[in-house]
């Protein structure tokens, strides 16, 4: 009888051990450097890295150990669909970029790969359109890029973004 109710106290104690560890959040459990070697993978301007935020975006709590900034206001003050265009997705994942570099205090060494993979992003989007409506989608994809570069995460304008645009078509021209 005595074995049997230590048997079941046993059992009882190691389920609400195992409950327990999976209940509470483990925060302490990744490292800065692990945080940084995730935020790398989910921002290179390649299809891989690309894929692999798409599907960490998708599920989001299974990165909940991170404490990563899913927060977007999108294309900040920029249109989401320029003409048409959905570069939602990669203002998506460069505020993710952006917002979580100025976390871990590493920002401006990270910012221009963070600002070429927006611009990757925002040509395969383009990638998907052909003639006259691809090459109207790629001087667009340039001309955020641009405004990202110069701007950074400032909000931009359209006042700015008419100007640049006024530029690259002069510099082509």
């Amino acid at each position: 009888m005595v074995r049997r109710c230590l048997a079941a106290s046993s059992s009882l104690a190691l389920s609400l051990i195992a409950l327990l560890a999976f209940a509470l959040p483990a925060q302490a459990a990744v490292t800065l450097e692990q945080k940084l070697a995730a935020l790398s993978q989910f921002s290179q301007p390649t299809a891989g890295s690309a894929a692999a935020w798409r599907a960490a975006w998708q599920n989001q709590a299974a990165w909940a150990d991170y404490q990563f900034d899913w927060s977007t206001d999108l294309c900040s003050s920029s249109p989401d669909q320029p003409l048409g265009f959905d570069f939602r997705t990669p203002c998506r994942r460069h505020d993710f970029g952006y917002r979580n570099y100025k976390l871990v205090n590493r920002f401006p060494a990270n910012k221009p790969r963070v600002d070429d993979a927006f611009y990757f992003d925002m040509k395969q989007v383009c990638a998907g359109y052909s003639g006259i409506p691809k090459a109207t989608c790629d001087g667009l994809a340039w001309t955020y890029y641009q405004a990202v570069r110069e701007f950074g995460d400032l909000v931009v304008t359209e006042q700015q973004i008419r100007r640049i645009q006024q530029e690259v078509q002069r510099r082509a021209a």
